[in-house]
């Protein structure tokens, strides 16, 4: 501690940091503040100090799959290369039972404690796809906990159904969704979205969503993708408006900051600016750490896209979370980035080598 107070005094943003150790959370403008300084170590061992405190030096990690089970999609995000059209030769949606086929054998080979489920926007999907495949994994495996669909899929089954988010919501949780990811989110500032994801939902419908969600009692997720063509006021405004949302429902169980991965879509031709690197992951998890503290309890390390090192350094910059072993991810392994899944054994190696106890969790980040 005495390191961190002696460094505080010479930063730029050491009147920031100070009031983050009382238990002060960086207002708007601190966070512009942060987000402009250079000082990403001083921030990594303020955010690591409050987070060892809270957790002690230990991170937790879920046994999961993602199943991906559709790549049909009409939004066209700019920032994807998951995406094929509808008609597309390599288009696909997967059956029932190739959906319990991929659970069973994650179930039986590795004990998975959570399938994420995510997948395109596919106009032929009508709720019941969604409703039978949750009531066939609930009876199955209990054990297993549903945690799917973003707000814009959501929305996407209630203007097929011509019916209300909510009432999607309130079906899917009858039929066994446990909680709500989320993506969709990227940068809650319309501008940036016009330009990203034009035809994918507002700031406001996604905010309005995961509010209906936490009020009938299924949390949720929070992330923000940075890297592409945001400032950093509209990261500001994003940390923002989930903060404002966070104390009013309280609904948001984790946030996952993520570097957006350019390879292979149609946004990498349009950039004219240096991919994000490993110090603007540890800034993005670090800064999270501050401003939602006491807010949103768990940051996640974000080894997908930035590797296992930088998910290692992260947790001791404000992150307690490996995130999960991600079996069958095929969302970023089209951009090519890197291997995109692990084991829960590789997981529980890199946590104890950087001298920290691992924990498995289940969906709801209780201890196994």
């Amino acid at each position: 501690m005495s390191q961190i107070t002696e460094q505080i005094h010479s930063s730029d943003v050491g009147d920031i940091l100070e009031n983050s150790l009382l238990g002060n959370r960086p207002s708007y403008e601190d966070t512009v503040r942060l987000l402009k300084s250079a000082d990403v170590h001083l921030m990594g061992l303020v955010a690591g100090h409050i987070t060892k405190k809270r957790f002690g030096k230990k991170a937790s990690f879920v046994n999961n799959i993602i199943l991906n089970y559709t790549n049909v999609c009409i939004t066209d995000c700019k920032f994807c290369a998951f995406y094929r059209s509808p008609g597309d030769s390599e288009s696909y949606t997967l059956s029932l039972d190739q959906i319990e086929a991929r659970i069973k054998t994650a179930w039986e080979m590795f004990g998975i404690r959570q399938v994420l489920i995510q997948g395109g926007h596919n106009p032929a999907l009508g709720i019941e796809y969604y409703e039978d495949a949750f009531r066939m994994i609930h009876k199955k495996y209990p054990q297993v906990g549903i945690h799917g669909l973003s707000a814009s899929e959501i929305d996407m089954i209630a203007k097929i159904e011509k019916t209300s988010t909510g009432e999607v919501l309130s079906r899917l949780k009858s039929a066994g969704l446990q909680s709500v990811p989320g993506a969709g989110a990227e940068i809650l500032v319309d501008s940036v979205k016009q330009i990203i994801s034009p035809k994918k939902i507002s700031s406001d419908d996604w905010l309005r969503i995961m509010e209906e969600a936490h009020s009938i009692g299924l949390p949720a997720s929070a992330t923000m993708m940075y890297g592409h063509v945001e400032s950093n006021r509209d990261i500001a405004v994003h940390f923002e408006k989930i903060a404002k949302l966070q104390e009013k429902s309280m609904g948001f169980m984790a946030f996952i900051p993520w570097s957006f991965e350019p390879n292979n879509t149609p946004l990498q031709k349009e950039m004219h600016t240096p991919e994000a690197g490993g110090m603007q992951l540890l800034k993005m998890v670090a800064i999270s750490r501050l401003v939602f503290d006491g807010l949103i309890p768990h940051i996640q390390s974000s080894w997908l896209t930035n590797g296992i090192g930088m998910a290692q350094i992260a947790l001791q910059c404000g992150a307690d979370d490996f995130g999960g072993t991600l079996i069958g991810e095929e969302v970023v392994s089209c951009t090519g980035a890197r291997s995109t899944e692990l084991t829960g054994q590789k997981i529980i190696d890199a946590i104890t080598q950087i001298g920290y106890g691992a924990e498995e969790r289940d969906n709801f980040y209780n201890p196994v």
